[in-house]
């Protein structure tokens, strides 16, 4: 075995891992169980469809497409034909005039905030919006100012503020919100926030992540259910949730799309997708769509896994510690990250895969068990689960 002489390790950053360990909120990598799973984010069961899989290779082995890897970035050599057939069926799947794809929803927000909003611009965003959005807009040299969580009189004051400081200026105005919120799986009301956006003239962007294969017709997501595609400056959709593989795409103009393509860092500097990873989003996207005589449609399923999760919830007497919610990703708050930890062990050792959300990761004293519904979650697991989590709040209570 070779010998490894180790650097010191610098002070600063130990300091920060120490934090980390006192407040019992220090981060490590699981590993695959066989648990129930109630804690991904593959909500119509894609990723492990062997359906899929197979009709991904399938239709690889017959277009003649032997290649592993993308070879370099999309502007050099990696911009393969299967971009453009993607491309063109997010189009016509999501009533989008363009579609850009970017390795991962990650890539997206920060690609996109980063560059979009200009130096005398305004962003006005929930303060619960996502760790990527908030790096993007860190990366920008826009204004950026949060409204309390899917308050629209909140949002509504900022609005008319900062309004006074573009009016009269080539300076915009930017609101991004999530159509579900990955942390507390709630919504915004979008009709409200475009009926004020238009008012003040300010451009509205939705990351779709958690929307994607759950909401509106076939999983094209809460804009496009609720018919307001058109009211959207831009949408961010991610593959990696619903739809059960990689990349992400933004949704938008012709004019924004060529845009980002000279000036979003994180399209422009990083090696595309494989050609693999680019017909796995093309089969999932036909199977979002697929007709399967004799089997219960995967979106409807879900949506019956989650009204009866709500309702057990209820009959429990579980309803004040969950967070209101009719998307896939359910709540229950736990303060301390003691004692979620503890009770999510248990709930692991009794055969389901539970997770616990810590501080920093949430505000102190909003710790949480997050619970996430699939199609594949049988009524009897969601009973299961549901009656132990209220055996082990019970114990919190004595």
């Amino acid at each position: 075995m070779p010998t490894f002489v180790l650097m010191k390790f610098p002070n600063k950053l130990e300091n920060k891992i120490q934090f980390r360990q006192e407040k019992k909120a220090l981060r490590s990598l699981g590993v695959d169980n066989e648990l129930i799973d109630f804690s991904s984010n593959d909500y119509l069961g894609f990723a492990k469809s062997e359906a899929i899989f197979n009709d991904t290779h399938q239709w690889m082995m017959d277009q003649k497409i032997l290649k592993n890897g993308a070879t370099g970035s999309r502007l050099l050599s990696g911009n393969h034909s299967l971009y453009t057939l993607v491309e063109k069926e997010l189009t016509q799947f999501h009533q989008s005039e363009s579609a850009l794809i970017f390795n991962s929803g990650y890539d997206a927000n920060v690609g996109f905030f980063s560059c979009v909003p200009q130096r005398g611009d305004i962003i006005l965003y929930d303060e619960l919006i996502h760790a990527s959005i908030r790096d993007g807009i860190q990366l920008s040299n826009a204004k950026a100012y949060k409204f309390k969580h899917n308050n629209l009189y909140d949002l509504e004051s900022l609005l008319a503020r900062y309004s006074k400081t573009t009016a009269n200026s080539n300076n915009e105005m930017y609101v991004v919100t999530e159509a579900v919120f990955s942390m507390d799986g709630d919504m915004p009301n979008l009709k409200e926030m475009i009926a004020l956006l238009k008012k003040y003239k300010a451009y509205f962007v939705v990351d779709e992540a958690h929307g994607l294969g759950v909401f509106g017709d076939n999983g094209c997501g809460n804009v496009q259910g609720l018919g307001l595609e058109n009211e959207i400056f831009a949408r961010i959709v991610t593959f990696g949730k619903g739809l059960g593989c990689h990349g992400a795409a933004v949704l938008g103009s012709k004019q924004l799309i060529s845009y980002l393509v000279n000036f979003a860092r994180s399209f422009i500097y990083t090696t595309g997708l494989s050609p693999h990873a680019l017909a796995t989003i093309l089969t999932a996207y036909n199977y979002l769509t697929l007709e399967q005589v004799g089997f219960q449609n995967p979106q409807e399923k879900l949506k019956e896994n989650i009204r009866f999760f709500i309702q057990e919830v209820k009959r429990l007497a579980l309803k004040k510690r969950f967070i209101e919610s009719t998307s896939a990703i359910h709540c229950c708050v736990i303060s301390g990250n003691d004692a979620v930890k503890a009770i999510a062990q248990q709930m692991q050792k009794n055969g389901f895969d539970v997770k616990p959300i810590l501080s920093p990761t949430v505000s102190e004293g909003e710790e949480r068990l997050r619970f996430c519904l699939h199609a594949y979650n049988s009524k009897e697991e969601i009973t299961n689960v549901l009656q132990n989590l209220s055996i082990f709040v019970n114990k919190l209570k004595q």
